[in-house]
């Protein structure tokens, strides 16, 4: 070792540093590059699979117990973080959207349950990481998200004839909602409805986006058939309350995303308790943990627990999602958890379903601090 350059003592010490979610050495997955020492201190640039990344002052305390006392003359470590995310690679027979590196369905198994609201904010939540997201809202019967967002547009078409999404918050949106008059029902059969899905899947210029969330309609119907069998998904985020019924529901959605061959990512609760301003004591109204319990029972993640906020149905009425008017409030902070929850999950499915190198080619994106 001491006839080696200060940089190659340094990359044999970093060997040893493991990604904590995909469990393998950060330097054979290609996550740490332009290794070098100036001085006394070493300098490395850390490309995660997502800038979602929950873990990142783990993986700084790692690098920095693997260098510091252990390569000579190195004192301190100063790390660039960039992200690369990964891209799904689905099953034969899909057709892949051009420019979209991941499509994250979110379902539930019945109405009412706050699907779309965690759709919206937690799109607006990975975006706010930096990530490119986009929102295509595939509930056809209750398209919501555009008054969620403060859509009143319609899609135009672009130069290259394809649809122009509409852009609300930086993220990139889709309704079916703004091609439909208000109030006009859609009385569409399963043909009608998947030529209508297929052509916001690849008829739309959606560009380079790292992950496409779609707004599933409830239930197990044509919407989520045609979806899973026409592109790679990288999986499908299940929404539910505690209430009994709504569980119920969730079970039969699980297994049908499960038939599909499409992973589910996890569950989130939605609606899990009320916290008094007043009192800022918590009641359970809808029940408590039944999301929880569930994916125990299913072996799935829990992604989180989003309680009953006002502030979460005043926004999605005016135009002004939670993520949007109140990033940094305590609900929002439950929304960020969340997306990062997803963002890893992600990451470990692609790296799972690879057979070559976990990190795709493609431009890097600068983290934001």
């Amino acid at each position: 070792m001491s006839d080696a350059s200060p940089a190659a003592v340094l990359e044999q010490a970093l060997a040893g540093v493991v990604d904590p979610e995909l469990r393998r050495p950060m330097l054979e997955l290609g996550m740490l590059k332009d290794i070098r020492v100036e001085g006394a201190t070493a300098l490395i640039r850390v490309v995660l699979t997502t800038p979602a990344c929950p873990l990142k002052d783990r993986i700084r305390s790692d690098i920095e117990a693997a260098v510091i006392g252990r390569v000579p003359g190195i004192q301190t470590v100063d790390i660039t973080w960039d992200a690369n995310v990964t891209s799904t690679r689905g099953l034969p027979g899909r057709q892949e959207i051009a420019g979209v590196r991941n499509v994250l369905a979110v379902s539930a198994g019945k109405g009412g349950v706050g699907k779309t609201t965690v759709s919206v904010n937690t799109a607006l939540a990975l975006s706010l990481t930096g990530a490119r997201v986009g929102l295509l809202d595939a509930d056809v019967y209750g398209p919501n998200v555009p008054i969620m967002m403060g859509i009143t547009a319609q899609p135009e078409q672009g130069a290259t004839n394809r649809i122009s999404p509409l852009n609300a918050y930086g993220i990139k949106v889709m309704s079916f909602g703004t091609i439909l008059k208000p109030g006009q029902p859609v009385i569409w059969r399963g043909p009608m409805l998947a030529k209508g899905l297929r052509e916001f899947l690849y008829e739309v210029e959606w560009g380079e986006l790292d992950y496409l969330v779609v707004d599933l309609p409830p239930g197990t119907g044509d919407v989520q058939l045609s979806l899973a069998q026409s592109v790679p998904m990288t999986g499908a985020v299940i929404v539910t309350t505690p209430q009994d019924v709504s569980l119920a529901d969730v079970s039969r959605g699980i297994e049908m995303f499960r038939q599909v061959k499409v992973p589910v990512l996890g569950i989130v609760e939605n609606m899990s308790g009320f916290v008094c301003s007043h009192c800022h004591q918590t009641t359970d109204i809808f029940g408590s943990g039944g999301g929880r319990e569930l994916a125990e029972k299913y072996s799935v993640p829990f992604l989180g627990a989003v309680p009953l906020d006002p502030r979460i149905r005043l926004g999605g009425g005016d135009g002004q999602p939670l993520m949007a008017a109140a990033p940094d409030s305590a609900v929002g902070a439950v929304f960020r958890e969340v997306a990062t929850h997803i963002a890893g999950r992600v990451s470990q499915e692609n790296f799972a379903s690879a057979s070559g190198p976990v990190m795709p080619s493609g431009p890097r994106i600068p983290l934001r601090s």
